[in-house]
């Protein structure tokens, strides 16, 4: 087989394995989907292609630096998550790919591929279980001020079996804010919000 053909075939498999992957990010709607990761994996392939056709190592090691800032830039901060760390992940790993099928090493591609594939497909509920067993969220409470603090709302989260850790407190005008960020079991922290919300002290909540 010729080097020409070789190197077809390399760019053939990079539509293929980078297109698959990036339908699966298409369907769950993420910011880099079906076109951008073909171009990612094609992009990166031809980088290497021709890094090893004129001998010059820094254009394939120039990738990596080039994935990075791509993949920062997915990467945001919605309220008090960060959103956008998996696509990045997805981003840097199916680069890798493109530089596997590049440089003709197709088994090491092809076992990358399959664990990708498998990571993003079968491993969603894995971490959805995971996050269930301790979730950490934000809570913003606003009551009406009675010359009195909020410390009795820490021992309620706790009640409820949760671990709240106090950041911001202030009285504006006639109420009371208070911010907590709480670490629990889903279910307990589902309680806890089911009783904040029956709760007739509690003028505002955001959870």
């Amino acid at each position: 087989m010729n080097l020409f053909n070789e190197d077809s075939i390399g760019l053939v498999a990079a539509l293929l394995m980078g297109g698959l992957i990036g339908a699966e990010r298409e369907y769950h709607g993420k910011s880099a989907g079906f076109r951008t990761m073909i171009m990612i994996c094609i992009g990166s392939a031809l980088f290497t292609i021709i890094s090893e056709r004129i001998g010059d190592d820094r254009i394939a090691a120039n990738i990596v630096n080039g994935i990075g800032f791509l993949g920062a830039g997915i990467i945001f901060r919605e309220e008090s998550r960060i959103k956008g760390l998996t696509t990045a992940a997805t981003v840097w790993s199916v680069s890798a790919l493109g530089m596997c099928v590049g440089s003709r090493h197709y088994d090491i591609a092809l076992i990358g591929f399959v664990l990708i594939m498998s990571s993003l497909l079968f491993l969603t509920r894995l971490a959805k279980w995971i996050q269930r067993l301790n979730q950490t969220r934000d809570y913003r409470i606003v009551t009406p001020f009675r010359n009195k603090t909020l410390d009795h709302y820490e021992a309620f989260f706790e009640k409820c079996g949760l671990s709240p850790t106090r950041q911001q407190q202030q009285r504006l005008g006639d109420n009371m804010i208070g911010h907590w960020r709480v670490g629990g079991t889903a279910k307990n922290h589902e309680k806890c919000i089911d009783r904040l919300l029956n709760d007739p002290e509690v003028k505002e909540f955001t959870f």
